[in-house]
């Protein structure tokens, strides 16, 4: 690529795109709230990602835009974080809607983020895009907006691709770290029931499914980005515990998760719903994940 565009690309999710792309692309724009400047073919531009601005100059001519705004889930869900949750997603979509429309040379592609959290709490079904259920509740009522402002955007030359992303492994960010926490203290038995699914994708499947959506010109509309094969909260607690060689896990029932979650000011919701996720349309267009075994990947993550 020639130029790519992450909007909101300097947290866990943004960095690791950085990284993938770098070497590849001649300039990666970032959209950030920090102040205009240049890192070698790195440049950060300043947005507030809710109003148009001199930062969609960069729009113009850019090959791929990917937007990754939005206000952190990981945080109690009262009136004021749950508006900032969801307007966050929806005005920065509509923003860069506005900003493609405005340009002469709009993208060719434009990737938005959504949630595998998308579909229903499930133990059973495995949810893909075309049979999976939608369900219902705050999360699901911000992915269902999100994808609506997104795809109902008027640009018709470029083409879209919602992400429902399941939980990224990695390192450096996101759900991961926390939790191999909880295991090295002892609490890393089974959360909740244990029986729920897990969805998931290793970081380096993350971006690579992003590059090869962006190389897939037939690729369009939601897009599940999750390992081939969900597995169990139980089971990633067990895997978690062998890999560091932690001999026991004290289990968390319900009751104390709910406490726990009061005290860090997060939801239970992030642990105990059950995401049966599966990448159909990416498996059907030829993509193959480097990491499609939970250890495998967990143990390529804590080594690095």
């Amino acid at each position: 690529m020639k130029k790519l565009v992450i909007a909101a690309g300097t947290g866990f999710l943004g960095t690791v795109l950085l990284k993938h792309f770098r070497e590849n692309t001649d300039t990666i724009v970032i959209l950030s709230r920090r102040q205009n400047s240049s890192v070698g073919n790195i440049k950060y531009v300043h947005w507030d990602a809710e109003t148009l601005g001199d930062w969609k100059n960069d729009i113009d001519g850019a090959d791929v835009l990917i937007n990754m705004t939005g206000k952190s889930v990981d945080c109690r869900y009262h009136k004021k974080n749950k508006d900032l949750i969801l307007s966050s997603r929806i005005r920065s979509t509509e923003i860069l809607g506005e900003a493609i429309m405005q340009s002469k040379n709009p993208p060719k592609v434009w990737l938005n983020s959504s949630t595998a959290t998308i579909y229903r709490h499930s133990l059973d079904k495995e949810m893909n895009e075309i049979s999976g259920e939608i369900g219902t509740g705050f999360s699901v009522n911000v992915a269902t907006n999100w994808e609506k402002a997104f795809f109902s955007l008027q640009t018709p030359k470029t083409r879209k691709v919602a992400l429902r992303t399941a939980i990224v492994l990695g390192k450096n960010g996101g759900a991961l770290p926390p939790i191999l926490n909880l295991v090295k203290i002892g609490l890393g038995g089974k959360q909740g029931k244990g029986n729920q699914k897990f969805s998931w994708i290793h970081e380096t499947d993350f971006a690579r499914s992003l590059e090869f959506i962006i190389h897939t010109p037939t690729i369009q509309g939601a897009i599940n980005i999750v390992a081939p094969k969900p597995t169990t909260n139980y089971i990633l607690m067990k895997t978690l515990r062998n890999v560091l060689q932690i001999p026991f896990g004290i289990p968390l029932p319900k009751p104390l998760l709910e406490i726990g979650a009061f005290f860090i000011k997060t939801e239970t919701e992030l642990i105990l719903k059950s995401r049966n996720v599966i990448p159909q349309k990416l498996m059907e267009n030829g993509f193959r994940h480097t990491y499609s075994d939970i250890e495998n990947a967990i143990k390529n993550i804590i080594k690095q």
